[in-house]
């Protein structure tokens, strides 16, 4: 039996698609990229905004049509946004997998990065956010089944772990937080501590493995992640901030949990212990309310803190949330525009940040080995240009040297 994946929105969707895709291996079934071949098909929707829960309907419609042989269940976050997806039940839904039949649960093996789920659900009450109908409050899953999980990723061949959740500022098991919690994970295999506030003490070892952090909120939990992060090189130089905007008055209508001085704290911090760290934020342009000093309110936080990577979305109306019911909703055309200047901000600052690593060594996981391409700890794509003189393999940490930019791609040489 043959079963394919289609996985849509974010890392936390993919971190379950992934493990889900292991027990279906584990119990003899195929994996398949081919929907033509597949006897089932497994959509793990997305509703968080307008556009990314028509492009999942429009998808399984379209599959039902054309692979009608095929059984096709919808789960994930859309059946709780449109409830003419009912979440139906996979054939493994109730395979237990336990230590006590000695059968741990599989862990995915096929990506070349392992995706840690950490946490689930958000406490939160932001104005414009549905994901708390779908998911619910805050859970965290338990320390110590996450530093075994991530345990068995490194013995399985991962060189990255990456950790996934709907807010992880909001993680705690029994007063371990998720400082803690990448403190530990950073440690599985020890490395050597940074001395000195530089993203790398000079000349430094290759690590033989990186944590890398998801998104996270400003605020206390925060700046502790950002002091444990300068005090491990191997994790990643990388801190994505939901920033949303860079208007206080707006924050304020969202109902965010910080203001912009929470958001410049945490990037000084950051900034003043890992100078070359790559510094990533959510943002949504046109806000109800939105006027247009709060957007170059927006624009100027982003040249002020040189945010070079950034997930710009255009307001999304979610029925059922706050933010719907508002009176002084934006014009579609103004929320684009509005979107598309902060995309193209970001474009450059990105171009530029990129070439502050000509002529330096920096450190890739494989994505592929045909096209010798990975990303840096930086977030930075990255193309080794002598590929042909490799001997890792996909999902190896490797060190390469800088030769070459063009725009955010850096172009190196494998030393």
């Amino acid at each position: 039996m043959k079963v394919c994946f289609e996985t849509f929105g974010c890392r936390l969707n993919r971190a379950e698609a992934l493990e889900e895709e292991a027990k279906y291996i584990a119990r003899g079934w195929e994996v398949t990229d081919s929907h033509a071949d597949a006897h089932l098909i497994i959509v793990r929707g997305c509703s968080v905004t307008a556009r990314a829960q028509h492009d999942c309907e429009k998808t399984i419609e379209h599959l039902k049509q054309k692979y009608p042989h095929a059984r096709v269940i919808v789960t994930g976050c859309l059946p709780s946004a449109n409830k003419t997806y009912k979440v139906n039940p996979t054939p493994l839904r109730n395979v237990a997998f336990s230590k006590d039949n000695n059968s741990a649960p599989p862990i995915p093996t096929r990506t070349a990065r392992a995706y840690l789920k950490v946490q689930d659900g958000c406490s939160g009450h932001c104005a414009f956010c549905i994901v708390p109908q779908f998911r619910g409050k805050s859970t965290s899953i338990p320390f110590d089944t996450l530093l075994d999980k991530a345990k068995r990723f490194l013995d399985a061949g991962y060189h990255e772990i990456v950790l996934t959740g709907c807010n992880l500022v909001q993680y705690n098991d029994n007063g371990r937080r998720l400082p803690d919690l990448l403190a530990a994970l950073a440690t599985l295999i020890p490395v050597p501590r940074c001395v000195s506030p530089a993203a790398y003490p000079s000349n430094p070892k290759p690590t033989p493995f990186r944590v890398r952090l998801g998104s996270i909120e400003p605020g206390p939990v925060a700046l502790d992640v950002a002091s444990v992060m300068a005090e491990h090189p191997n994790i990643c130089r990388f801190l994505h901030i939901p920033v949303q905007s860079g208007s206080n008055q707006v924050l304020k209508a969202m109902k965010r949990p910080y203001t912009v001085h929470d958001v410049e704290s945490l990037v000084d911090s950051a900034l003043s212990k890992m100078p070359l760290i790559g510094l990533g934020c959510d943002l949504i342009a046109g806000f109800p309310g939105e006027t247009p000093n709060d957007h170059f309110a927006s624009l100027g936080l982003l040249k002020r803190l040189s945010f070079n990577n950034a997930h710009v979305f255009p307001f999304s109306k979610r029925p059922g949330t706050p933010a719907a019911l508002l009176l002084s909703q934006i014009t579609r055309e103004i929320r684009h525009g509005r979107a598309h200047e902060l995309a193209n901000l970001i474009r450059a600052q990105r171009i530029q940040f990129a070439k502050k690593f000509m002529n330096k060594d920096v450190e890739i996981v494989l994505e592929s080995e045909d096209r010798g391409t990975g990303w840096t700890s930086e977030y930075l794509p990255c193309e080794i240009l002598n590929k042909n003189r490799l001997t890792a393999k996909r999902k190896d940490l490797v060190r390469v040297h800088v030769t070459d930019i063009h725009e955010d791609r850096l172009k190196a040489t494998f030393v």
